[in-house]
């Protein structure tokens, strides 16, 4: 039997991210999951080591690869419009929860219980996810100010003042250690310090 999930996975490079604002470079959902994986793997291993945390910094990883491909469906809805108000996100939860039905339903029956277990992770994961997905976002505000891009001036402040918001101190963390590093070139980037 033919099981479509992974060429429905492949199509997450189709998926453009920022529809509402000029980019300098384009990103697509497949750069954006990659990125948050990333972030959240590190957020993981920031709770574990440094706060005595319970993360499972593999898991967290895997979800995070896997958290917005119900977009695949939906496409990405801009935020401004996804949290509008309380009526139009419950909305959107609902319609997402039923794309990522869909898509599980193309796996074969013995993988439906891993995906069940990525798609409704633990509130720990969930929320080191969520920091993560803030931070890809604030990186790609910091790119494109760095590219003289101002469209991004406002974006940056607001998705800053999210993060500080959350209190995650995994995220806290992650910005004072990492962040910097983004607004430096490559040459700077690679320097040794000695």
């Amino acid at each position: 039997m033919q099981n479509h999930f992974y060429a429905m996975m492949s199509r997450m490079k189709n998926i453009y991210r920022w529809g509402l604002m000029r980019n300098t470079r384009s990103e697509n959902l497949s750069e954006h999951s990659l990125e948050v994986a990333q972030i959240a793997h590190a957020l993981a291993i920031i709770n574990r080591e440094r706060f005595s945390g319970n993360a499972n910094p593999s898991f967290t990883a895997c979800a995070a690869m896997y958290h917005d491909s119900s977009e695949i469906i939906t496409g990405d809805m801009p935020t401004p419009i996804k949290y509008y108000n309380d009526e139009i996100k419950s909305a959107y939860k609902q319609i997402e929860k039923e794309a990522q039905r869909e898509l599980t339903q193309m796996l074969p029956e013995d993988f439906r219980d891993e995906f069940s277990l990525i798609y409704n992770p633990d509130e720990l994961t969930k929320r080191l996810i969520k920091a993560a997905d803030k931070i890809s976002a604030l990186i790609k505000c910091t790119e494109e100010l760095n590219m003289g891009n101002r469209e991004f001036l406002v974006a940056e402040k607001t998705i800053r003042q999210a993060i500080t918001d959350m209190n995650c101190q995994e995220a806290n963390a992650f910005l004072e250690e990492f962040l910097p590093s983004f607004s430096l070139s490559l040459d700077e980037q690679r320097k040794i310090e000695k």
